[in-house]
């Protein structure tokens, strides 16, 4: 399931995402994902037991291995802050930083996913098939209704809400330089819906042979490499999305004044200070 890969950086993007409760979010993060999973298919006890386990193992592991890693990329953040307006090749850095955080957790998070997808049984996999289909078609009347002009303004008020989170208000250059980016970014939605549907579409197939040998390593690959089941539309729109939004970040930040900037480094330092607060246990 698309989601699978989604609920195992569950807990990075809920450390990174502006939440005001992180360490409560963190520390429930792997009842969160259970209920997700739950709105796709509907677990026997033995499969929570087995899920709650597993997801266990992997928030001990991600508290005590990765969560010192966010702080050191915190840091240098706020360092690079203090300096200035930091340029597009900084922006990039910090970039390739946070999305490298993403990679481990979902290796790490695979055996998870595996054990799961290997104990469903037919009945469990019609179910998910049912419950992909129709999220999937809830999103594109929700994402694609109206024009394109439509659909662009819902783009910049997703991306709008999401940077608020770090920088604060936006002024009214920063928001029409959202505006103008989300306006070029034109076809996007539909790439992006249409590269879920080809890895939800990629994953119901190998679930045919979830008893079968090289099961374990088509879910490695769906996880891990998830790019390349959704197609290379979507690959070329998300290279070409984060270059743009490396650029969009330094205009933006330029654009801003003082306050801006604060704004980042106060996310930044909260954020460290619910990371050293957070106990492995």
């Amino acid at each position: 399931m698309r989601k699978t890969a989604a609920l195992l950086t569950g807990c990075l993007l809920l450390v990174l995402s502006g939440c005001s409760s992180t360490r409560i979010a963190y520390n429930y993060a792997d009842q969160g994902i259970i209920w997700w999973v739950e709105d796709y298919v509907t677990l026997t006890s033995a499969q929570e037991e087995q899920l709650e386990q597993d997801l266990d193992s992997l928030q001990q592991w991600h508290c005590s291995d990765e969560l010192p890693r966010y702080s050191t990329w915190l840091r240098e953040l706020e360092t690079d802050i203090l300096s200035g307006t930091p340029d597009v090749e900084t922006i990039r850095y910090h970039q390739q930083q946070l999305l490298g955080f993403v990679p481990q957790l979902l290796e790490r998070g695979t055996p998870a996913a595996q054990n799961l997808l290997e104990s469903l049984s037919d009945e469990q996999v019609r179910e998910l098939a049912d419950n992909m289909a129709s999220k999937q078609e809830e999103l594109e009347e929700e994402m694609l209704a109206g024009s394109p002009e439509e659909t662009a303004r819902a783009r910049a008020e997703r991306t709008r809400e999401r940077i608020e989170g770090w920088l604060g208000d936006l002024n009214e250059q920063q928001w029409a330089l959202v505006q103008a980016w989300s306006a070029d970014r034109a076809q996007q939605t539909q790439i992006w819906l249409e590269g879920r549907r080809n890895w939800q579409n990629a994953l119901l197939a190998e679930l045919d042979h979830r008893k079968q040998p090289g099961f374990d390593d088509a879910v490695r690959d769906l996880l891990v490499h998830s790019e390349q089941a959704r197609g290379e539309a979507y690959r070329r729109m998300s290279e070409e999305s984060r270059a743009a939004m490396a650029v969009l970040i330094h205009d933006l930040i330029q654009a801003g004044g003082p306050e801006h900037r604060e704004h980042i480094l106060a996310k930044a330092r909260d954020l460290n200070s619910d990371f050293v607060a957070l106990t492995c246990q």
